[in-house]
């Protein structure tokens, strides 16, 4: 069984280990930030994905330094990796043979729509960290479209090895008729796997006797 993965990449960002208050930071004055403007990002984060992290200048500042101190070329793959996530949410909320349901919908929505914007958190003229902001919104909120990007992955995957006809309703139809019929098949063959040959009253003493 699938089980969908917290965070956007393989890599996690280091944010769950950035902590308040820890001193001197080497590129403090990289990025202004406005108390009332992190409070907005963190407020709309939590609009989308609830339980996730709160977000403050500290760690912000510290999650700057971060990205400043690696390499361009990783520096570019940590950002350019988690903005082609957001291609897949475009594509799931887009595709007609995916149903979404409304508070699914509602909370794309309002990750492109910060995403799509020049000037929201960081601006995006900003060289190099003017997308750190929407990256960690991606980041943090990812939890919430995991599961469900996981299962617009194997619909999209199956679609495309078994050619489903029909129109978009009976293709989904199709793939969640097949998945099931797989989980039936998988649960049968686990209980006969653990099932015992034999009543668990009947030893090998009394099945095989010698003399």
């Amino acid at each position: 069984m699938r089980m969908p993965h917290p965070t956007p990449t393989s890599e996690p960002l280091p944010f769950d280990h950035l902590y308040s208050g820890l001193g001197m930071r080497s590129h403090s004055d990289a990025v202004p930030l406005s108390p009332a403007a992190v409070a907005h990002f963190d407020a709309l984060l939590h609009e989308i994905h609830a339980d996730a992290p709160r977000v403050d200048i500290e760690r912000l500042q510290q999650l700057v330094d971060w990205l400043l101190n690696l390499s361009a070329d990783n520096a570019h793959h940590v950002i350019d990796s988690r903005l082609e996530r957001v291609q897949e949410l475009r594509a799931m909320v887009t595709d007609p043979a995916w149903d979404s349901d409304y508070a699914m919908r509602a909370r794309v929505a309002k990750l492109l729509d910060y995403i799509d914007r020049d000037d929201d958190l960081i601006a995006d003229r900003v060289p190099m960290l003017g997308q750190l902001d929407d990256v960690l919104l991606i980041e943090l909120s990812w939890p919430a479209f995991a599961s469900e990007i996981e299962d617009f992955r194997d619909f999209c995957a199956y679609r495309k090895l078994a050619h489903p006809g029909g129109g978009a309703s009976e293709q989904r139809q199709q793939w969640v008729n097949d998945r099931l019929d797989e989980l039936a098949l998988w649960q049968q063959t686990h209980a006969v796997r653990e099932a015992h040959y034999a009543p668990p009253w009947i030893t090998t003493s009394t099945l095989f006797r010698v003399g």
